[in-house]
């Protein structure tokens, strides 16, 4: 199975921009996901003007630095983990992705090493 494939058919929503910030790819669960902000009709937008400050200026930041960022949320009762990572060719910025993971409440930590 291809990329392509795999992630039309996982229940995580994925998201991917170049680097200027346009949405270039969505996921099924990401459009479902972002349904109500025009879902698949987002794609072709800038995702700096999908969020509100103080979420936009962060992205920015990113966008400029290149690092990734991490966190959790919570909305309509479900957590969720984000992770918004920097995509390379090379040495060449090309964009993030950002993967939206749905999480229990209660999440088990190991220590191994």
């Amino acid at each position: 199975m291809t990329a392509d494939q795999w992630t039309s058919h996982v229940a995580i929503a994925i998201t991917v921009t170049d680097e200027s910030g346009t949405i270039t790819e969505m996921n099924p669960t990401s459009i479902s996901t972002f349904s109500a902000d025009g879902g698949a009709k987002l794609i072709g937008s800038d995702v700096l003007a999908c969020h509100p400050e103080p979420s936009r200026s962060k992205l920015a930041a990113m966008y400029e630095s290149h690092q990734p960022n991490h966190y959790t949320i919570q909305k309509n009762g479900q957590k969720k983990i984000i992770h918004q990572i920097p995509l390379f060719e090379g040495t060449v910025f090309m964009g993030y992705v950002e993967i939206s993971i749905p999480i229990p409440d209660q999440l088990p930590h190991f220590d191994r090493g």
